[in-house]
C-alpha cells in the first residue's frame, strides 16, 4: 500500500478573488504590468503580537509577492492605575518580483511615539526581503 505525499502547493491558502486584489494595494500603477502576479498566497498570522507575513507564489511555485507588517505595543497608564497598551512602532512591508528577478519594495515604518506618521518609500532588491 502506498501513502500518498502531500503537494506543498496544494496545502496553501487559496484567497477568494476579493482577497487576491490586496497585494496590488501599494503598487504603483505604472510597475503592475512588471510584476509578476501570485496565483497562490500562504497567509501566517501571529496569535500573541499583532503580527502577519504573506507569501504569494507564481504558477511555477515561485515567490514573487511578499508583506508583512507588525506593531509593537508598551502599556500605558494615565493614573499608575488602569493600564491599556499603546502602539509605539509599527512597520508593513509589501514586495513584488519584478520580471527581470529584482524585487520592488514599499516599506513603511512607524515610530509613534515621535508623533509624526509613518513614511513610506519604496526601494529596490535583489532578493525577497524577510
Amino acid at each position: 500500500m502506498m501513502l500518498a505525499t502531500i503537494d506543498p502547493l496544494a496545502v496553501r491558502l487559496r484567497r477568494t478573488a476579493r482577497d487576491r486584489t490586496d497585494w496590488l494595494a501599494y503598487l504603483p500603477s505604472e510597475w503592475r504590468e512588471m510584476v509578476i502576479a501570485p496565483l497562490d498566497f500562504a497567509v501566517h498570522h501571529e496569535y500573541e503580537v499583532a503580527a502577519s507575513r504573506c507569501h504569494g507564489y507564481d504558477v511555477d511555485g515561485q515567490a514573487c509577492y511578499y508583506a508583512h507588517g507588525y506593531a509593537l505595543n508598551e502599556p500605558r497608564s494615565d493614573d499608575d492605575e488602569e493600564f491599556y497598551q499603546v502602539v509605539v512602532y509599527s512597520e508593513t512591508v509589501h514586495a513584488w518580483r519584478l520580471r527581470d528577478d529584482r524585487w520592488l519594495i514599499h516599506r513603511v515604518v512607524h515610530h509613534c511615539g515621535e508623533g509624526a506618521p509613518g513614511r513610506g518609500f519604496y526601494s529596490f532588491a535583489e532578493q525577497c526581503p524577510r
